[in-house]
């Protein structure tokens, strides 16, 4: 079983991942939760060390409050401070034009949504 955690403040792009995700893996073989800011998602982080995510894929900008960092980099940051979520892989899914520079500074993946039109980018994540 694969447990992942969407974190999205757009409802259509959660629905689009978890839908996308489902059709890789199989309903059966995956847990998916979902959050709809960077602080829900830590919250959801927080109550979930004892059983870890496997995957987390994040977008990069939600909620303000975390200038001059986007949400998502914050909610990388909180992820890398735990150390039951060492081995989880993440993954920064955004629209921003800094996505691949953003993810080679955290050391994590990352899909611009602009290719999230096929199964191909979540198949690589899933089965890499």
């Amino acid at each position: 079983m694969v447990k992942i955690l969407v974190v999205d403040d757009s409802q259509g792009w959660v629905r689009h991942h978890i839908s996308y995700i489902r059709n890789i893996v199989g309903e059966e073989n995956v847990e998916i939760m979902s959050a709809n800011s960077a602080r829900e998602g830590d919250m959801i982080l927080s109550s979930n060390l004892e059983e870890p995510f496997d995957i987390i894929f994040t977008d990069l900008q939600m909620e303000s409050d975390f200038l001059p960092l986007n949400a998502g980099e914050w909610l990388i940051k909180q992820i890398k401070f735990y150390p039951e979520y060492k081995r989880t892989k993440i993954v920064i899914v955004s629209a921003s034009p800094f996505i691949e520079k953003i993810a080679e500074k955290y050391g994590v993946n990352f899909i611009p949504k602009k290719i999230c039109e096929t199964t191909v980018p979540y198949a690589e994540i899933l089965e890499g």
